[in-house]
């Protein structure tokens, strides 16, 4: 059983997070309930985000590892959604179809 993250696989992750976090616009109206969904989720991201690098630069791979996967979790729910709009891009993203 493998319990480690290498520092090549964690980079890969960083990577992927860090374009879709550059893709993504929010697409609900300023003064909507939606924008501040929105809004929010994106405060998630992008703070999970900044721990996983955090945890990288500390060298604890594994908790950047799990920090980086919630990041885009919060992503790609909010474009499944569609509080996000992310250009029809399913490579970075779980979109419906």
């Amino acid at each position: 059983m493998r319990d480690t993250i290498s520092k090549e696989h964690l980079e890969r992750y960083l990577d992927i997070t860090k374009r879709a976090l550059d893709k993504i616009k929010i697409t609900a109206p300023e003064r909507s309930f939606n924008r501040k969904l929105a809004e929010s989720f994106l405060e998630m991201a992008t703070t999970y985000y900044q721990d996983a690098k955090h945890f990288a630069e500390k060298d604890d791979y594994v908790n950047a590892f799990a920090s980086v996967n919630y990041s885009h979790g919060w992503l790609d729910c909010g474009a499944r959604i569609g509080l996000f709009d992310v250009g029809q891009d399913d490579q970075l993203f779980t979109l419906y179809e």
